[in-house]
């Protein structure tokens, strides 16, 4: 393929990606930045300006040269001229950068049944993952909480939960490695989703992380009632109680969860499988016994993916821990 196809494939993907995110009339922020330069270059503009044959082979051109290209996941007020907090007009998507497991944990959230199919899965390097679903109804401190929630539920980076966000744009290269990597990306659902959509409670995708925090407490709290369900069920596995009975029991105590059994299923899941790895068992094996108790209760398709997502959540507790 020649230098100009390629180049003409590049612009394509990028301006169908950004014509996907945003409305014609709308004001985007462009983020232009390289890896030994701590100058990065912002430029405010609307979205038919960088869609312009010109303007996108101007980026191509800046990415051959070795910049990055992003671009903010939301919209600005029109006439902004930076890119804050402030200026963002709307949240139109939430996002979460997958680094770590990548593979691994795409997979869990991709039959996760507590978030909806992303709107955009990109590609940005080997193993490494950003997802955007495409939202409304969303003000700015819900959109922040549920980045925080995504980011614990599916194992992405804790940081990136600022409206004012950039993302990788697909087609571009991604410099940061030698050689550069193609920022690719698939379109899973055209859906516009609402806040209702993920139900992701904040005890249940954080009771596996409260018995094994990265870092202890400074000053004597009062636990909450996820942390005294943990520490039950601990002590229950740990004295042999059966773990379906278990199951049943801890969903009948917690009828004020939005999803009782989920939130049994994997307290009770994360503990068991933290406990079979500290006393040495495979990780496979824990996998496959994950699977295994639940293989009337969770559809085969899902199954496996979910078991392990688990058995490696309870193996970074355990690291986690180990560490501290």
């Amino acid at each position: 393929m020649t230098l100009f196809l390629v180049g003409e494939l590049m612009n394509q993907t990028a301006a169908r990606f950004l014509r996907r995110c945003f409305a014609p009339d709308e004001t985007i922020a462009v983020l232009l930045r390289w890896e030994n330069d701590s100058s990065p270059a912002q430029r405010v503009i609307t979205l038919e300006t960088a869609l312009a044959p010109r303007y996108l082979a101007w980026l191509a051109h800046e990415n051959a040269a070795g910049a990055n290209v992003y671009v903010a996941a939301n919209p600005l007020r029109s006439g902004s001229r930076r890119r804050t907090k402030e200026s963002i007009a709307a949240i139109r998507h939430l996002y979460i950068d997958i680094d770590t497991d990548g593979d691994t944990r795409l997979a869990a959230l991709r039959v996760s049944e507590t978030v909806p199919p992303p709107t955009a899965i990109l590609s940005t390097s080997p193993c490494k993952y950003q997802l955007l679903w495409r939202v409304d109804g969303f003000d700015f401190a819900r959109q922040e909480q549920t980045l925080k929630l995504l980011a614990i539920a599916f194992g992405g980076d804790p940081a990136c939960t600022d409206c004012n966000r950039v993302l990788r744009i697909p087609g571009f290269l991604n410099r940061k490695y030698n050689p550069a990597c193609r920022v690719t990306v698939e379109y899973p659902d055209d859906s516009v989703w609402i806040p209702d959509d993920f139900l992701l409670d904040v005890d249940a995708v954080g009771a596996t992380l409260l018995n094994c925090g990265s870092s202890p407490r400074k000053t004597p709290a009062k636990h909450s009632t996820s942390e005294r369900d943990w520490a039950w069920v601990c002590d229950q596995l740990a004295h042999a109680k059966d773990a379906v009975t278990l199951t049943r029991e801890l969903a009948i105590r917690r009828p004020d969860k939005p999803n009782p059994v989920y939130y049994a299923q994997r307290t009770v899941d994360v503990a068991s499988a933290r406990l079979w790895l500290l006393e040495g068992i495979r990780m496979d094996d824990v996998i496959t016994m994950l699977e295994s108790r639940r293989r009337f209760e969770i559809p085969a398709a899902v199954a496996a993916a979910r078991a392990r997502e688990i058995a490696a959540t309870a193996q970074r507790m355990i690291a986690r821990k180990m560490s501290a």
